[in-house]
């Protein structure tokens, strides 16, 4: 059963099939497996996996051909939930979920760099899986300015998706600095490392659609389940 603030389970689907089409696991030109049999083995029901499909066909990911199947159609650019989203399972792809460990509203980190003008920000903590696996941990902060509350249940697994949804914004620009550091003290157990342990990291700036700085991030993963992929076009 998904988590009440999951992402429906046919949209959870069609990104991930996006994830494994840009990571070149699905590659194009190939045939999917008949409906049926693609939807006994993830455990969904075919209408499911159809709305799924519809998705990627409307994206042109997908070419269904009568009386042959369904096709990979490889693009260079694509709509996806997580466009932004850089982290991919080491051999590829992965369907990204996040817990949220904890939403607080508190003065800004003092080296943080500018993002917004309140002198606030909520700072949400949440642990990162990909198909099941934790890989990162991360502490996301909005700018205060953005909302007068942000209740923890009413955030979804994609926060991207949240703020255009729900905040009447959306993220435009990220931009990003990937380095090495240790591991914070809040790390949460599940990700198997422990606080002080050097992990894979990431600093991001984030802009709304009128370039306004409006969140900072950062990000620990495991770099042995885990990696950074920014592909070129």
């Amino acid at each position: 059963m998904n988590a009440p603030n999951a992402l429906p389970r046919y949209v959870q689907i069609s990104e991930m099939l996006i994830r494994e089409i840009m990571a070149g696991r699905l590659i194009d030109g190939e045939r999917l497996a008949p409906e049926r049999e693609m939807a006994a083995g993830m455990g969904i029901a075919v209408g499911t996996l159809r709305k799924a499909l519809a998705e990627l066909e409307a994206k042109g990911l997908l070419e269904r051909v009568q009386g042959s199947g369904n096709y990979v159609r490889h693009r260079p650019e694509v709509v996806s939930l997580y466009a932004m989203f850089r982290l991919e399972l080491v051999q590829g792809g992965g369907l990204p979920t996040a817990e949220v460990l904890s939403v607080e509203r508190l003065p800004k980190p003092a080296d943080a760099p500018g993002f917004g003008p309140s002198t606030e920000g909520y700072r949400i903590r949440r642990l990162r899986r990909l198909s099941d696996m934790p890989v990162a941990a991360e502490e996301i902060w909005l700018d205060g300015a953005r909302a007068e509350r942000l209740p923890r249940e009413d955030l979804s697994e994609s926060l991207y998706h949240f703020y255009r949804t729900r905040l009447g914004f959306w993220i435009a620009r990220a931009d990003d600095a990937v380095a090495i550091a240790p591991a914070p003290d809040w790390v949460p157990g599940a990700l198997g490392k422990r606080p002080g342990e050097i992990c894979g990291y990431i600093e991001r700036v984030a802009q709304d659609q009128n370039g306004e700085a409006c969140e900072y991030s950062r990000t620990w993963f495991d770099a042995d389940r885990a990696r950074y992929v920014q592909r070129l076009r």
